[in-house]
């Protein structure tokens, strides 16, 4: 593919990717496994403070709990030429016995994982960081 002669990058304020957050339900997940990164897609809900999804036994809940992770979403319009993304960096916390309000909380969110299986864990991430870029392509 060609060099672009002219891209627009806008830097996203961060209560816009907080709202780019609210409008989607599927992420990805990055954490690191025996020192390698890797990346796992997850249904999730945002809301002002926090990120959860749902996971079964395995790797996320493992490696995840109590850890540095990213997750990220993204979009792009081909016919419009815009595409964005929204970048959140946190640790991860393993909520499913959170007994507090806070986690009750959580718990009543409508988190609904497509993949198959049980997902009767909940993983709570909470960012440090959240930052986005839009770009346009002329």
């Amino acid at each position: 593919m060609g060099e672009r002669s002219h891209i627009d990058l806008e830097v996203l304020s961060e209560e816009e990717c907080r709202n780019l957050l609210a409008r989607r339900n599927l992420g990805r997940v990055a954490l690191t496994v025996d020192d390698q990164p890797e990346v796992f897609p997850v249904n999730y809900i945002a809301d002002e403070s926090t990120i959860v999804f749902r996971t079964a036994e395995g790797t996320k809940l493992r490696q995840a709990a109590k850890r540095r992770v990213a997750f990220e979403i993204d979009d792009w319009d081909p016919r419009a030429g815009v595409g964005w993304s929204v970048m959140v960096k946190g640790v991860a916390q393993d909520v499913t016995d959170a007994l507090d309000r806070f986690g009750a909380a959580l718990h009543a969110l409508p988190v609904v994982p497509l993949a198959p299986g049980s997902r009767e864990h909940w993983m709570a991430i909470y960012p440090s960081e959240v930052t986005g870029r839009r770009f346009r392509v002329p």
